[in-house]
């Protein structure tokens, strides 16, 4: 049956705002949106009123760790970081997700219907990254993109963890060494495997090298974690170095380095932006950052990293960041159409956009006050969440026991 969501003030990110609009969902996809005249809704379909509320496309968490670092369950259920190789390029976030983590639920909370899953900063190279959603019973029917990016990790991180083990990596110069001598490796590899496959003679695969050929040859990009401008540099030298896309995680002090950033094309995912400055690394964390790369011309997502910013907080630091001068209307884009465009899922997530997946969510007002709360949330046509005003709290459908 179709839906229609009738009567909101709805905001596409991705055009222009439609006052009293209606966004048609058919078969779990956006049918059309647009205001009432110009949307044709079936006499069958089921109508949803949305009239003095905001509806919006899910926001989209570009850097998270929903499901691999359980929260309040102590060492049983991290599985971020198998620190015990530097070079994990074969290791799989997907495989580590616990669909039932209470992160998932506080997600639908704050209107976050995708999120990004990564392997921890432990390792110089720590694994593959996927998209999912944030309902479903398995990681596998969750998943929106697999793999979505590799996971790297530069700076204090990895050589804190293999220092203490008195191996390499423990120095950054060590930290880029592992790095360099992985593609190095792929590159051979990939020379000697395609001479295998062109005489038609058997060839060994090897599976941390099949994935980071795919890293040379531009099907998967290189989600850098990065947070000190040194770091970035050598993020974007390495890159340089062989050829392939790149993504700054983190990027803390992007900001100093913004025109660099801005002139190559380089993205930045930037946050979390509410922490303390626990570390060196975080000495020039603000929330002033985000509007210097955005006004520098350098594309944004914000992250909350979660669990180090609960995800349900995603959209507060977009707020606060808009406080502190990133212009209101990137604020939004750099939760759902910049994260979609810059992992490679906008062809199913980031905007209301006929074709596109129909994650929804009703606000009671513009989700950038922080008043406003998320009142009901649909994850591919499908009501997953909806606040009870009654009981002051909100509800998600177990999707271990829903009707099939």
């Amino acid at each position: 049956m179709d839906i229609a969501i009738t009567g909101g003030y709805v905001v596409p990110v991705d055009g222009e705002p439609v006052g009293g609009g209606i966004v048609l969902i058919r078969d779990g996809r956006i049918a059309a949106v647009g205001a009432d005249a110009d949307v044709d809704v079936p006499d069958d379909a089921q109508v949803v009123d949305a009239a003095g509320a905001w509806v919006l496309p899910g926001f989209v968490e570009a850097h998270g760790h929903l499901g691999v670092y359980e929260e309040a369950e102590g060492w049983e259920g991290k599985d971020g970081n198998e620190m015990t190789d530097p070079n994990g390029a074969r290791l799989r976030a997907l495989d580590g997700i616990n669909p039932a983590e209470t992160g998932f639920a506080d997600a639908l909370s704050g209107g976050v219907t995708t999120a990004v899953i990564k392997p921890g900063s432990g390792n110089p190279i720590g694994g593959q990254t996927v998209a999912v959603k944030c309902w479903g019973r398995t990681a596998d029917e969750m998943v929106v993109k697999h793999p979505a990016s590799v996971k790297s990790a530069l700076g204090e991180n990895p050589k804190r963890v293999y220092g203490e083990k008195d191996r390499l990596p423990s120095t950054r110069l060590g930290v880029a060494a592992v790095i360099r001598d992985a593609f190095i490796r792929a590159q051979d590899y990939r020379a000697k495997r395609d001479h295998a496959a062109a005489e038609g003679t058997p060839f060994d695969r090897d599976p941390t090298l099949e994935v980071l050929v795919r890293v040379l040859d531009g099907e998967l990009p290189w989600s850098q974690h990065s947070h000190r401008a040194d770091d970035i540099a050598t993020a974007v030298r390495l890159a340089e170095e062989f050829g392939y896309r790149l993504i700054v995680n983190h990027g803390t002090e992007g900001h100093l380095l913004a025109d660099l950033l801005a002139e190559k094309g380089i993205p930045v995912i930037i946050g979390p932006l509410f922490t303390n400055r626990s570390k060196v690394e975080l000495r020039h964390r603000s929330l002033r950052n985000p509007g210097i790369l955005a006004r520098a011309g350098v594309r944004i997502a914000i992250t909350t990293d979660h669990p180090v910013v609960p995800i349900n907080f995603l959209v507060h630091q977009a707020t606060l960041a808009v406080k502190e001068g990133l212009d209101a209307d990137t604020a939004l884009r750099s939760i759902t159409v910049n994260p979609a465009q810059i992992m490679g899922i906008d062809d199913r997530v980031g905007a209301l956009k006929p074709g596109l997946d129909a994650d929804v969510v009703i606000w009671s007002g513009d989700p950038l006050d922080v008043m406003s709360r998320a009142l009901r949330v649909f994850v591919r046509g499908r009501e997953v969440y909806h606040y009870d005003e009654a009981a002051g709290e909100g509800v998600v459908e177990d999707p271990f026991y829903r009707e099939h």
